[in-house]
Formats: C-alpha cells, structure tokens, sequence
C-alpha cells in the first residue's frame, strides 16, 4: 500500500516538475534576454488563470476559445509591460530593474484581489472525466494534460530556437547583446519577444494550477516555488530550467511521502525544494549548467 501511494506520489511529481520546466522556462529565457530575474513571475500565473476564469464564467465560451483569447492577452500584456515599464530602464544598473519586477508583484496581486477577491474560485468544469486509471493508477485528467502541453510547450522551444529568424536572434542577444546588435538584431525587439513569450508559458501553468486547486493569490506562490528548479538547473540553461523542474517535482512528492509515512512533520511538500536550493547554492552556485562568469582585476 505504501509503495502505490508512492508511486502515485512520483507519478505526480513527474507531471508537475514538466510544469514547474515550463514555468523555470519563462525565467530563464528573461534572463537569458535581458539579465533580468522577473519576481513578478508568480504574477504572470494568477492573472493569466483569473483571465481564463473570467471569460469561462462571465462569458460562458467553450475552455478552448477562453484558453486562446488568453494566451492573445498575455502576449500583448507581457511586451506591454517590457515596452512601457521596462524598457525606459534599460541601461539602469540591474538591481533597480530587479526592484521594478518586485514592485509588479506586489502591485499584480493587489490589483487581483481587489478585482477577483481573496477567496478561493474553483474553476469551472473542463473535463467530463476527473481521472483516468494509467497502468494501474488514477491520474487527473488535468495533470495529463499539463504534461502533453509541457512536452509541446519544450519541443516547440527547442524548434523554435534552432529554426526561426526570432529565436535565433534570441540566441545570439543571450550571448552578446552588442554583438548582436551590430549584426543588425533588433535588441529591443528580441526583449518584447521574451517578455510576451514568458507571459504565454506562465499563463498556461497558471491555468493548469487553476484547474487543479482552484484560483487565488496562492498561484503566485508557485513564481517563487519554481525558483529552486532555476537555481539548480542554472539561470541562464534553458535544458537546466527542464531538467531543474522534474527533480523539484520529484522531490518535493518524495518530501510529501516521507513526511505522511514516517516523519510527520507536515507541509514538507512545500519547504523541501528550498532547503535543496540552500544546499545547492553552497555547493555549486551557478548551478549544474549555469555559466561560470569571471571576472578578473
């Protein structure tokens, strides 16, 4: 009995950590653009689900034109705010814009509670069936989904990067932005991309986190839970931010099932992954694929 329950835990995990990729995926390719961490991340989540929300309940439309009219709004949402908040910035010393995303965190999710309450929102009913059994184990529709589009979500990254003008552009402004920019790569132009590209991939998590545990300020948590798996994968690694979130997703269900069977603790689920990101930090701080940057005087 022990064993099912924790392969049902891992099962989740697994899921989950593809999501967590994902979202780890929306930091890193800020970073990778711009130098910027974005705490406003979080934020990208719970508007992104309370849209979603909004346009099922108050409209009633079908979940797939809701979830479109969503993405179209976080796209144009994402280059606004790099193109009217962020960009009079550029040039300014990094910790200022650091502060500036900090600011929108706290801005976002007061401006979310005013307009949607603090109370938890379940969301309306996507799924005819809650679960289906998967060898032998009932698994939530809604955790397979967010695995499939996770898995679209990468490969579409992956293509993305290596075919298209933009995302080759993006490669070449990760590695020198005045590099780039003498080769004729629009700068400005590759910081709206990834801004608006971020705010798509966090809004679909925030969706799936919506549809799972219902929508509330909570969701922005997940910005903040998500940091171990950038951490350990490195900052600036896009396969880091993928392969960093599936061994958060793991662990942090491994934590949940030593915590129920033996240690009894309670909310392991939660602290685990940063504890871990303690650890890593003081053993390798630029994390297993980060870049090593030195300086010398």
């Amino acid at each position: 009995m022990a064993l099912d329950f924790l392969i049902q835990l891992l099962v989740n995990g697994f899921i989950i950590g593809l999501l967590y990729g994902v979202v780890a995926m929306a930091f890193v390719l800020i970073y990778k653009s711009s130098l910027v961490v974005n705490f406003a991340q979080g934020e990208f989540l719970l508007i992104g689900a309370w849209a979603c929300w909004w346009l099922l309940a108050k409209f009633s439309l079908p979940f797939y034109l809701a979830f479109i009219f969503t993405l179209v709004f976080m796209t144009i949402f994402g280059i606004l705010i790099q193109l009217i908040i962020l960009r009079p910035l550029i040039g300014e010393p990094i910790i200022s814009i650091i502060m500036v995303t900090i600011g929108l965190s706290i801005f976002f999710q007061a401006l979310m509670n005013w307009m949607f309450g603090v109370f938890v929102e379940p969301f309306p009913k996507i799924f005819s069936t809650e679960s289906v059994n998967l060898l032998g184990l009932e698994v939530q529709t809604v955790y397979i989904m967010s695995g499939l589009i996770s898995l679209l979500i990468m490969i579409s990254f992956a293509i993305f990067f290596k075919k298209s003008r933009l995302g080759l552009a993006m490669r070449a402004t990760a590695f020198d932005q005045q590099a780039a920019q003498s080769l004729g790569v629009s700068v400005k132009q590759v910081f709206s991309a990834a801004w608006g590209i971020s705010a798509i991939v966090s809004a679909v998590a925030g969706i799936v986190f919506g549809i799972v545990n219902g929508i509330s300020s909570g969701i922005a948590f997940m910005g903040i839970k998500v940091f171990p798996a950038v951490i350990l994968g490195g900052l600036d690694s896009v396969l880091g931010a993928i392969l960093g979130g599936l061994v958060i997703g793991l662990l942090e269900h491994f934590a949940h099932y030593l915590d129920v069977q033996y240690l009894n603790v309670g909310n392991m689920i939660r602290i685990a992954p940063f504890y871990v990101l303690l650890i890593i930090l003081m053993i390798k701080p630029y994390g297993f694929f980060g870049t090593k940057d030195i300086e010398r005087v």
